[in-house]
């Protein structure tokens, strides 16, 4: 995973969890609010909506592979290109660049 979205990642899981503290604090806070009446219901959340995945652009792919190219993994991005049927970047199918990623951004795993 690359580190924007690691810390993509983070920020979300941040929002949350902040967002959970503050639905325990507002139960915490009804519940000894000191009131005899019956807390009114709360309305349930609502799941949002997951956010769109962001379209991968050509040169979004090309920046991450001219890294890890720089990183002395050349030889296996080749490799990868030619999983996908192409001998250079702008041949892959533009529907296998997020696959394409997750396979370079495996590289230094090993």
């Amino acid at each position: 995973m690359s580190k924007m979205a690691e810390m993509d990642q983070t920020i979300k899981e941040l929002r949350d969890a902040a967002a959970a503290i503050n639905s325990a604090a507002d139960w915490l806070y009804q519940q000894f609010s000191g009131n005899d009446e019956e807390p009114a219901p709360q309305p349930e959340e609502t799941q949002a909506e997951p956010e769109p995945k962001k379209e991968l652009k050509l040169e979004d792919v090309r920046k991450v592979l001219a890294e890890r190219s720089r990183a002395g993994y050349t030889t296996q991005i080749r490799e990868l290109l030619l999983k996908y049927g192409a001998s250079k970047l702008s041949a892959v199918d533009p529907k296998d660049y997020e696959a394409l990623l997750f396979d370079v951004e495996g590289l230094n795993e090993f």
